[in-house]
């Protein structure tokens, strides 16, 4: 694939803003803004908001502040205490206008060359204006160890309801949904926060108005893994475990009730079916266990754990 350039079917390149979470990140965070603003075929600015951290990731981001007229730094002083509200407070308080598209970065990534460029294309030969696209991607450890991360299964019916559509920092989002979700993180500044996944809820609200949303089989990013990572790549017996433990303990279900209700979904059939946490919901929730989530393992784990929460008595986090 080419690089998109300007043309005469294709006016201005398009201009895609960059929303990047940091905490801690000062020793990561060069390689993640080289790679970029080395993007092919996209103009790109970047917008920074810090979580409160210790390790001079707010003087180091200043400083680069005053000599990039790219790089917007949001105000500093605020404790998020994880990444979701970071970039919710990212998404309500940049000013989207002047953008084709927005996306997503952690600050400890690596991005191939043509990583933008692909999305805006394949985004392109949809004229919806509305949609949004996500893909694949490649974990790395500080050891040269990688794996491939494939989560272009084919979407069902109600997985966005239970997982999100990939790693966050492959999203890029249309100017137009990403207001959408703007508004709606406006709308409930009260409790947005108690979102534990950012990249899940905006897949689920995308999905529940019925949008266009693409998982590109590509893995066009080096999604970096290490002890810092707050959700990374479900690799190996401790990350399965802590993973199950979060499931078992009903907080994946109650993440699901609060994004259903924050979406407007509380009143659909299948959704008001167990979103109280009744036993008998849950249980009925594992009847559809094959629509509820992509990758076969995870269907079976699912329907397990909607079974498992019913015996122990429903409920969730």
């Amino acid at each position: 694939m080419t690089a998109l350039q300007p043309t005469q079917e294709n006016p201005h390149r398009p201009k895609i803003a960059v929303l990047l979470a940091v905490f801690n990140g000062v020793q990561y965070l060069q390689v993640q803004l080289d790679s970029i603003f080395e993007q092919e075929g996209v103009d790109v600015e970047i917008y920074i908001s810090v979580d409160a951290s210790t390790d001079g990731s707010e003087g180091w981001i200043d400083r680069q502040a005053l000599v990039d007229t790219r790089i917007h730094v949001l105000p500093h002083g605020q404790i998020f205490g994880g990444a979701a509200p970071n970039f919710f407070r990212l998404i309500r308080d940049v000013s989207f206008n002047d953008f084709d598209y927005v996306c997503f970065a952690d600050q400890d990534d690596i991005w191939l060359p043509q990583k933008l460029a692909r999305a805006v294309q394949i985004l392109g030969q949809n004229e919806s204006l509305v949609k949004a696209y996500s893909s694949n991607a490649i974990a790395f450890w500080a050891d040269g160890k990688t794996a491939f991360i494939n989560k272009s299964q084919p979407q069902t019916k109600w997985d966005y309801l239970f997982e999100a559509a990939g790693p966050g920092c492959t999203y890029v989002l249309s100017n137009v949904l990403a207001k959408e979700i703007q508004g709606l993180v406006i709308r409930y500044k009260s409790n947005i926060n108690l979102i534990g996944l950012h990249d899940w809820f905006i897949y689920a609200y995308a999905r529940s108005k019925g949008y266009p949303w693409v998982i590109d089989n590509q893995a066009l990013i080096r999604y970096r893994q290490h002890s810092n990572n707050q959700v990374g790549m479900n690799s190996g017996f401790k990350a399965f475990m802590h993973r199950a433990r979060k499931v078992s303990s009903g907080w994946a279900l109650g993440q699901s009730a609060l994004i259903a209700r924050i979406i407007g979904m509380e009143n659909v059939p299948f959704v008001k079916r167990w979103i109280s946490g009744r036993p008998w919901g849950v249980l009925c929730l594992s009847c559809s266990f094959w629509a509820c989530r992509r990758r076969v393992r995870d269907k079976f784990l699912f329907l397990f754990t909607c079974l498992f929460l019913a015996l122990k008595g429903g409920g969730y986090e």
